[in-house]
């Protein structure tokens, strides 16, 4: 017989639970660790203690399946869609979930070059790998590739392998960029961080021989909301930031966002399910709450200063944008959002939606058909303030490289 107990009060703060296995003075103690935020299954460690030189078993399959991945708000995703990211917030690295593995792809041919001094020493956040395509006879337009982890990990540039190995066949060297985490700096730490990247590319063209003046930016989740904000900042001095090389031009020429959360105040009142607890944006313990550190209802100024669209100006670049409708993590509104917000301004800005796909499948939603179904495009162009209503469209990788290369390369 097996009976389960509370472990006190630190138990009860962390979720953890004391199975006493057994019975009469043949009872033994098994620690459960079940992280109460979490809400979707994994399998989970379970502790064995030895008392009296006898080891406790429980047989109880349920135990297999403890809690985890309520993250970003995260809902679990519509029957046949596949499981999201890792990762408290859903918020991969490298386009995790059914089709959405980022494609296999070169080495790095310079990897982990410091762009900005490591703070704190232990971070990996100011790094970044560079993919340059063999014999190239002219400077190379630069694609900043970072990946999301709900501000969690300073791991941005893995996977920018992914998008060497479709972009640097169509002329672009690739530069894959790690920025500090939420628990290393706050906001607006990590928007220092890809401007101070960008920088250091630009001052380092010639040694590389990039071309300095058309440097693009794409990140999915995470990082894209980093995308949206390194572009729509470029002419923001109060953004700028001191970190790594200074005095040099931190605007980007387009960008690519891949489900970007853009106002967090209005997450939860979007998400497809209804959230509780610990596993909503408004906890005080989500992703968003501690990139701003504080719980972002009692703090809105703070999180308006973490918003894309505070800073949509005339001199913004083109910027294409991809949200999932059936995105359990990042709701579609918070793309749509960014896209209505250029439109209004009179901005160049491609919005696609999909309606069957869920977050973190950035790879997947240029691949697989089964999340590409009835996806719709539409666009705003600055000439004339000219609006395409959505229309029927499949995107590909020739959608990004062909929207890269208008502007790019023209």
């Amino acid at each position: 017989m097996t009976r389960i107990s509370s472990a006190g009060s630190a138990g009860r703060r962390l979720g953890t639970r004391i199975a006493m296995c057994g019975s009469g003075r043949s009872v033994h103690r098994c620690k459960i660790l079940v992280p109460r935020a979490h809400t979707r299954p994994i399998v989970y460690l379970l502790y064995m203690k030895r008392f009296q030189n006898m080891k406790c078993f429980i047989w109880w399959p349920a135990l297999l399946l403890i809690a985890a991945g309520a993250s970003f708000g995260q809902q679990p995703p519509p029957p046949g869609q596949g499981t999201p990211a890792s990762g408290r917030g859903g918020l991969p690295g490298g386009g995790r979930g059914p089709g959405g593995g980022a494609p296999q792809g070169p080495p790095p041919t310079y990897a982990n070059l410091d762009y900005a001094p490591q703070e704190p020493a232990t971070s990996n956040g100011h790094k970044l790998d560079l993919y340059i395509p063999a014999g190239a006879t002219r400077p190379l337009p630069v694609v900043i590739w970072t990946g999301g982890s709900a501000w969690r990990a300073d791991t941005g540039k893995n996977g920018a392998g992914g998008l060497a190995a479709q972009l640097n066949t169509a002329g672009y060297a690739v530069a894959g960029v790690s920025i500090r985490s939420s628990s290393q700096v706050l906001f607006p730490g990590q928007l220092h961080d890809i401007k101070a990247a960008i920088r250091w590319l630009r001052a380092n063209a010639a040694k590389y021989n990039f071309d300095p003046d058309h440097i693009a930016i794409m990140g999915d989740s995470s990082g894209g909301w980093t995308t949206a904000m390194a572009a729509l900042t470029g002419d923001a001095p109060e953004m700028e930031g001191a970190v790594g090389t200074t005095g040099v031009s931190s605007r980007v020429q387009a960008a690519v966002a891949f489900y970007p959360p853009t106002n967090f105040l209005t997450m939860d009142a979007w998400a497809i399910r209804k959230c509780s607890g610990g596993a909503c944006h408004d906890s005080e313990n989500s992703p968003e709450s501690q990139l701003v550190g504080c719980a972002i209802q009692t703090c809105p100024d703070k999180v308006r200063a973490a918003s894309p669209m505070q800073y949509v100006t005339a001199a913004d670049p083109p910027i294409m944008i991809l949200h999932g409708d059936s995105d359990q993590s990042v709701p579609h509104n918070q793309g749509e959002e960014l896209y209505m917000a250029l439109n209004k301004a009179c901005k160049d800005a491609v919005f696609i939606s999909l309606p069957k796909a869920p977050h973190g499948n950035w790879n997947g939603f240029l691949t697989n058909d089964a999340l590409r179904e009835a996806a719709t495009m539409r666009s705003t162009a600055a000439a004339g303030c000219a609006v395409v209503n959505p229309t029927p469209y499949t995107p590909t990788w020739k959608t990004v490289i062909d929207f890269l290369d208008r502007y790019m390369k023209g």
